[in-house]
């Protein structure tokens, strides 16, 4: 082998380790991604009491409603 085969070769596996590194680092990215949910119970709850509170005010103004 002479010296300029030996450089010859040295250099394609080197560009071989570097292309083979490169490709490594183009693993896929997984990203999770969670959509904000909406949650109603307050405001059901808060509803429910506030016509409760009417429904016991106004059972207060008429008491023969019923």
């Amino acid at each position: 082998m002479t010296r300029p085969q030996t450089w010859t070769r040295t250099r394609l596996a080197l560009l071989g380790l570097i292309a083979a590194m490169g490709t490594g680092a183009c693993t896929p990215t997984v990203r999770l991604q969670v959509d904000p949910i909406t949650i109603y119970a307050k405001l059901d709850a808060d509803v429910r009491v506030r016509l409760d509170k009417e429904l016991q005010d106004l059972l207060v103004e008429n008491p023969n409603l019923f």
